[in-house]
C-alpha cells in the first residue's frame, strides 16, 4: 500500500501540479497577447491543458465568492494537492506500517 500512495503522489499528483502550473502560465500569457490563442499548436496545448485542470478548477470556482478578474482557485488546487501530498499520505503510510 505503501507503493501505492508513493506512486500515486510522484506519478500522478506531482505531474498534475505543474500541469496547473502550466495552465496559469498560459491564462497569463494569453491574455497579455504575448502568445496568440489562434494559433494551433498553442490552441491544442490550451485545450489539453484545460480539459486536464477543469474538472477540478469548476467546484472550487463555484464556492469562491466573484473577485473579479482574480482568480484563486487554481491557488487553492495547488494547496490541496500539496496537503494531500505532505500530510494525507504520511499518515496514511503510519496506518500500514
Amino acid at each position: 500500500m505503501i507503493e501505492l500512495l508513493g506512486f500515486i503522489s510522484h506519478y500522478i499528483i506531482t505531474p498534475y501540479t505543474w500541469v496547473v502550473v502550466i495552465a496559469v502560465i498560459m491564462s497569463w500569457l494569453i491574455g497579455f497577447n504575448v502568445i496568440n490563442a489562434y494559433n494551433p499548436v498553442v490552441r491544442t496545448i490550451w485545450q489539453t491543458v484545460t480539459a486536464l485542470t477543469d474538472p477540478l478548477l469548476r467546484p472550487i470556482r463555484r464556492m469562491l465568492p466573484n473577485m473579479g478578474g482574480l482568480d484563486l482557485s487554481p491557488l487553492l488546487l495547488l494547496l490541496g494537492c500539496f496537503f494531500i501530498q505532505s500530510v494525507v499520505f504520511p499518515n496514511l503510510a503510519k496506518l500500514f506500517v
